[in-house]
């Protein structure tokens, strides 16, 4: 166990070093997902099937990872997806980790739910902040927001799509992160106390705890029961494609819809005036079951063309993973617990020794299968059959 203290360097090894900071709802919270967590498996091990072309003798001698992504030039193929709480996991996280973002060159993403106000994240790097909206019931609050994002000169909005409600997540039911009552309080607090270092550094000096993106706009929402009782409340499974059609009036940013799991979504989706999609199965959360979005890259990049960019999201774990995304068609990938356990492990430095490895990653993939640009990977380079 000692060489996780000394250097992690894998997704696996900082996953393994959150595991002994945090309290165990929230390292089941980032850990865990929808059902028995089938598709969470599927997303990791369909990257795992894909085999690269491995090239010799070509000229590789001056590597470029540098990618343009929704009109901005980007140090690699990577966004720092969205992902809840994280300001839960270390003191002010979405700061630190867009910091380490900003010092990478790359995207980050702060997301509805998130700790930290937008103003915070933008602050911290600047025209690399990217913002995660859902549609909520209440669309005074969903202009509120939009407000905010645009006075904070956010110039993406990611929004979501795929969260009607809930996807059911058992290890919360067991752990009682989301339970009612003194039974459920209790075992939050013995889990808090059994990490005194997580509680001098977040619960302590983390403070204020509540959801920034949402202050002003609606109260009660500043702790787990009211994060409970808000998407109990607001979530909305009565949206539908008009919905996207009234945001795309009031945004006039870039629009990525996110996701998107077929053809005709996709299609649908520009033609509601969407800027790009993101393949996604929320990394597994919500339908337990679903096909891993790997899989379905390629029939949603067919489908839209040159008419959007395409991403994905859910089971990338390296930069490997980032490489055979981009050769079949997307334009870059979205990450989630592979910066979240990052910096519930060591903060901002984790998350930036984590970006810094995924871009060595890409690099050493690109030179070993023949290209020197990003431009150049396509599907001839990869193998979907699993049969290397």
């Amino acid at each position: 166990m000692l060489k996780y203290r000394v250097n992690p360097v894998t997704c696996d090894d900082y996953r393994r070093l959150a595991e002994r900071r945090l309290p165990r709802f929230l390292f089941d919270y980032i850990d865990g997902a929808a059902g028995q967590e089938i598709s969470m498996s599927r997303n990791v091990e369909e990257f795992r099937r894909i085999c690269l072309e491995q090239r010799v003798l070509r000229d590789v001698g001056d590597i470029d990872t540098g990618v343009e992504m929704m009109g901005v030039r980007g140090a690699m193929p990577i966004v720092l997806g969205p992902v809840a709480l994280a300001g839960m996991y270390r003191r002010r996280g979405e700061a630190q980790a867009a910091r380490a973002a900003e010092s990478a060159g790359v995207p980050f993403t702060a997301a509805t739910m998130g700790i930290c106000t937008v103003e915070e994240v933008q602050a911290a790097c600047g025209e690399n902040a990217w913002f995660q909206l859902y549609m909520l019931r209440d669309r005074g609050i969903v202009e509120g927001i939009l407000r905010r994002v645009r006075d904070a000169r956010v110039p993406v909005l990611v929004f979501t799509v795929d969260l009607p409600m809930l996807g059911k997540r058992y290890r919360d039911d067991h752990n009682g992160m989301m339970a009612d009552g003194l039974r459920g309080a209790a075992a939050k607090m013995l889990q808090l106390v059994s990490r005194p270092r997580w509680l001098y550094d977040v619960g302590l000096r983390g403070k204020p705890h509540d959801f920034g993106s949402l202050r002003g706009v609606i109260r009660g929402v500043h702790d787990l029961q009211g994060f409970k009782d808000f998407i109990d409340s607001q979530f909305d499974p009565t949206v539908t494609w008009d919905d996207i059609r009234w945001l795309r009036e009031r945004w006039a940013g870039q629009l990525l819809i996110k996701g998107v799991m077929c053809a005709g979504d996709a299609r649908e989706a520009v033609a509601c005036g969407a800027d790009g999609v993101v393949v996604s199965n929320h990394g597994g959360r919500q339908l337990d079951g679903v096909a891993s979005s790997i899989s379905r890259l390629p029939e949603v990049v067919e489908a839209v063309g040159n008419d959007a960019e395409v991403y994905v999201d859910s089971g990338i774990r390296c930069g490997a993973d980032a490489v055979k995304a981009v050769a079949l068609g997307a334009r870059g990938v979205m990450i989630g617990r592979s910066w979240a356990f990052p910096l519930a492990a060591r903060g901002e430095q984790g998350v930036a020794d984590t970006l810094s490895v995924m871009r060595r990653e890409i690099a050493n993939s690109m030179a070993l299968m023949g290209v020197r640009r990003i431009s150049e990977l396509n599907p001839s380079l990869v193998d979907t059959r699993g049969v290397c």
